[in-house]
């Protein structure tokens, strides 16, 4: 949970220190933005390899490398002189983070029974959800006490004190508790470069629509395109001749599994795009100041952080797919009653809304991954994890420039724009029209979550 935490912080707060970055190195827009997109470009893509670290070098060196290569990003990054070694340090940091993410939710599955799993995960959860909620807002701290020099340094304590008790706690076997194999076949290097190369083209295609340019736009997307069509050819091929591939495709044949990452999709596009939207809609729709949005926001990850924690208790008693499902329609009905507010309502109308959004995740957090791994081997369930983030990171990554698209399409279709100084009434029915669209994706993962109900053997007489 410490390491978790130390790496959604490091990708969460640096986008608070991006202005003060950008000043110091004298950088455009598009080049800074590059420091967000190296880290999630990364992140991505190495979540695939984790299976194949953990049984080449164990859960404790795997983990602890990670660490380590964290903290290394952060001092490279805090004491770096030049913008490239600040790109290459967050490129480290996005390595770490996404071999480690997986870690811990393959940990709970086979550490503990299917008694135990839904509690862990609540606990493991509500530590986790904490890394952004508090993030930003010690990061602001940090930037106007120290500069941005300060927010690489924020993550070194963490790896410290997750290195001890990796050391400590952590065991050193593989998945299925056999030794690390040293000899485990090479890892499927043209693989992962298809999927990091074709995830650099989706981010630099989404940007390029948001920004207007629809040639670069399609040439960018088509690639990717074809590029993740090779991705899966390979893969087929790996499999059928006897080798691993880096995603193992046959996961997906699983209904459970394949609805569970159909939901994990359509929710890290929401989760991601309404993260982004948000504070601009309190700020440019509703003309909040920074900290006003802080004020509305934190209570609510305070809130997440509660109902993860107690819905992973029921998660142990209650099915799954009705938890997920309860999340999601409390997720879909906060993006609705958004339309709710208006220039003239209070603060607490916005609070209450943004609170009952986190309820909905603090729903589907610990909900979603028991449902969607519980029907897999033990031996599948690395893999399973692994794929199951890559493919919620991948929504993530489509959902924030979606909903920057989708916002500055509607914005001109009611004749608005965000350049504007003052807010409008055509301005919030825009920033609606959005949230609607969220709400709509929220609905459609539904029907996927509903398929997340548990198949029973037939009784034999």
């Amino acid at each position: 949970m410490v390491g978790t935490m130390a790496s959604i912080m490091s990708s969460t707060i640096v986008n608070v220190a991006i202005p003060d970055m950008s000043q110091y190195f004298s950088l455009g827009q598009g080049r800074a933005q590059w420091v967000s997109s190296g880290f999630m470009v990364a992140m991505t893509a190495s979540m695939l390899t984790t299976p194949w670290l953990l049984a080449r070098y164990g859960y404790r060196n795997t983990y602890a490398g990670c660490m380590l290569l964290l903290m290394a990003g952060g001092f490279l990054g805090g004491l770096a002189n030049n913008y490239g070694l600040v790109l290459a340090a967050r490129v480290a940091e996005g390595l770490a983070a996404g071999v480690v993410q997986p870690i811990p939710a393959i940990i709970i599955m086979r550490a503990f029974g299917p008694h135990e799993q839904g509690r862990a995960s609540g606990l493991f959860g509500m530590g986790v959800v904490l890394a952004p909620a508090l993030g930003p807002s010690i990061g602001g701290v940090l930037v106007d006490l120290f500069g941005w020099r300060s927010i690489f340094f924020l993550v070194i304590p963490f790896c410290l004190l997750s290195l001890w008790m990796a050391y400590r706690y952590v065991p050193d076997a593989a998945p299925g508790g056999v030794s690390a194999n040293r000899n485990t076949p090479m890892i499927d290097w043209r693989g992962l470069v298809l999927a990091a190369v074709g995830t650099l083209f989706l981010l630099n295609g989404m940007v390029a629509l948001q920004g207007n340019n629809a040639l670069v736009a399609a040439a960018l997307l088509g690639a990717f395109l074809l590029l993740l069509g090779l991705f899966l050819w390979w893969q087929r091929r790996m499999a059928a001749t006897g080798r691993v591939p880096l995603m193992n495709l046959a996961l997906f044949d699983n209904r459970q599994f394949a609805m569970g990452s159909v939901v994990a999709f359509i929710y890290g596009t929401a989760l991601f795009g309404s993260t982004y939207l948000l504070p601009v809609y309190m700020q440019l729709g509703l003309n909040l100041s920074a900290s006003h949005v802080g004020t509305i926001l934190l209570p609510a990850g305070l809130v997440l952080a509660a109902t993860i924690a107690g819905v992973g208790r029921l998660a142990d008693r209650q099915p799954t797919w009705l938890l997920v499902s309860i999340g999601l329609g409390l997720l879909a009905a906060s993006f609705a009653l958004m339309l709710t507010v208006t220039l003239a309502s209070t603060l607490w109308l916005l609070i209450i809304w943004a609170t009952l959004g986190r309820i909905g995740l603090g729903f589907i957090l610990p909900s979603l991954n028991l449902g969607s791994l519980r029907p897999l081997h033990k031996d599948l369930m690395a893999q399973g994890v692994s794929a199951i983030s890559f493919v919620r990171m991948l929504g993530g990554a489509i959902g924030v420039s979606l909903c920057g698209i989708v916002l500055e399409w509607r914005l001109a279709a009611h004749g608005d724009s965000l350049t504007n100084a003052a807010s409008s009434p055509a301005r919030l029915a825009a920033f609606n029209e959005v949230f609607l669209m969220l709400a709509a994706l929220c609905l459609l993962a539904l029907i996927a979550a509903s398929q997340l109900r548990e198949t029973v053997p037939a009784r034999k007489d």
